[in-house]
């Protein structure tokens, strides 16, 4: 049964479920510095390491359309312990695992747990806060989406520069176990339980859906993009897609209610959702990737040099918070991305002596920006939705973010891949003076300045989507409304 709203600890409730989200959230990027180890550890390409990020991403993208069915088939509390013990497990395996197919599978493991708890956060804000409250929540919940993945790379690069990649398993796997104590002392039930039957061959169609575009599109480093294998798969995934989303739609009862999108607004933000975290998870794969393969900086140096935003993640996500409750979204978007686009594009000419504090300095501007447009437009998003449509609006928001931080890390790789390879022949063909391994490193460098040609592509198209969105009176005209029918 659920607590009466009054009295709901909502301090302590959100303190439970914020510590396990960031949890979750920090597994998501924090071997992204510690890829270049693992590759020459377990002699695995970087096609094959980034796996490691994009099926975890995968994973989590596949078991968010099924939130929305189990926060209704269970409780709170049911739910986070067990999604928090799905990433016990996988943080034990990852600790002592003998090869990269098991570190494979303890990853996926994790991805499993960490699926459930952020829609889950998500929804229990919305079923707490009302809705001219629920900036200053929602900020907090930024803390955890920006933040932990900004820091986790910091975080593994000390670990790893000091000990050695296991170690930050251990660590976790120690966090994990507080967290699973607190939540069997604090947590409780907010929402009401009901029979509802899972529906198999939605999972199914979204599993293979998800998971052949992003097969296909993460084999196409290697393969490229006319191989039969990589065609075939994102043909097949699209088709499963499709028959996935035409069967929600269907539905008298759906696992994934896709009518959220008649809401225009849902819809705009959950489009410019898409492309930020696109930005976001495709710089934290490729700077790292550059600054150790291509310019030969430590773990400890790349970690060190990405701390400085990650602290004013810290800082700006709850003030974002506030002024979303104040200024609207749309705002707080344009003025995000005013800062991002210029620090994606400060990267696209990439050399071998392009300077460490500038690289920090754009850095900086990256995650101001990605603090004030986060939060603030899922939660203008999710506020204009009836509460009956809540958790189906947050478990489509986190689903489209995972998928959309799957397919960036897979484009990106693919992308620098494809490139570089270019670039090699181009350069061993044209009767260079340079050695091999200096070829090498020349058109890796190509490869990540053009990988991150595409990603100022998105932040242009972010910004056009951004100019779509209501103004503060309308978005305040559309939260009323919303209140009145719930």
């Amino acid at each position: 049964m659920s607590q009466p709203q009054q009295q709901v600890k909502k301090g302590l409730l959100l303190f439970v479920l914020l510590l396990g989200s960031f949890l979750s959230v920090l597994n998501q990027t924090i071997l992204n510095v510690a890829l270049p180890a693992l590759m020459e550890e377990f002699a695995v390409s970087a096609s094959t390491a980034q796996w490691l990020s994009t099926g975890f991403m995968l994973v989590n993208g596949i078991l968010i359309p099924v939130t929305a069915f189990l926060m209704k088939r269970f409780t709170t509390r049911q739910l986070f312990i067990s999604s928090m013990l799905l990433l016990f497990a996988g943080t034990l395996i990852n600790a002592i695992a003998p090869s990269f197919e098991v570190l494979l599978i303890g990853r996926l493991i994790q991805a499993a747990g960490a699926g459930i708890i952020m829609p889950l956060l998500m929804a229990v804000v919305l079923a707490i806060f009302p809705v001219e409250g629920r900036g200053t929540a929602m900020g907090m919940t930024g803390l955890v989406m920006v933040f932990a993945p900004a820091i986790g790379p910091t975080l593994a690069g000390i670990i790893i520069e000091q000990y050695s990649w296991r170690w930050i398993f251990i660590g976790m796997f120690i966090l994990v176990a507080i967290v699973i104590a607190l939540s069997y002392k604090l947590l409780v039930n907010v929402s009401e339980t009901s029979k509802q039957k899972l529906d198999i061959l939605s999972i199914i169609l979204s599993t293979l859906g998800f998971g052949g575009i992003l097969y296909g599109l993460s084999s196409a480093g290697d393969k490229g993009w006319g191989s039969a294998l990589v065609l075939s798969c994102l043909a097949l995934g699209l088709l499963f897609l499709v028959l996935f989303c035409r069967r929600q739609l269907l539905a008298g009862d759906p696992m994934l209610n896709l009518r959220v999108f008649k809401d225009k607004t849902f819809t705009i933000t959950t489009i410019i959702n898409v492309l930020v975290t696109m930005i976001m998870y495709g710089d934290m794969i490729l700077l790292p990737l550059y600054l150790q393969s291509s310019r030969g900086y430590s773990v400890l140096d790349t970690a060190l040099l990405m701390l400085p935003g990650a602290l004013l993640n810290a800082v700006m996500s709850p003030i974002s918070g506030r002024l979303f409750d104040k200024f609207g979204a749309k705002p707080l978007a344009l003025i995000g991305l005013i800062f991002i686009i210029p620090a994606v594009w400060g990267v696209t000419g990439l050399t071998e002596t392009t300077g460490y504090g500038y690289l920090m300095f754009r850095t900086i501007l990256l995650r101001i920006g990605m603090s004030l447009l986060t939060m603030p437009i899922t939660t203008a998003g999710l506020n204009t939705l009836p509460k009956q449509l809540g958790a189906h609006g947050s478990a489509v928001t986190n689903t489209v973010r995972q998928v959309a931080g799957a397919i960036a890390t897979a484009m990106v790789v693919t992308i620098m891949s494809i490139s570089a390879k270019h670039h090699t022949v181009q350069l061993a063909e044209s009767g260079s003076l340079l050695s091999k391994a200096q070829i090498t490193k020349a058109a890796s460098i190509f490869g990540a300045s053009e990988a991150y040609i595409f990603i100022t592509a998105v932040g242009i198209i972010a910004i056009i989507m951004t100019l779509f969105m209501p103004g503060k009176k309308k978005e305040g005209a559309e939260q009323k409304k919303t209140v009145a029918e719930n």
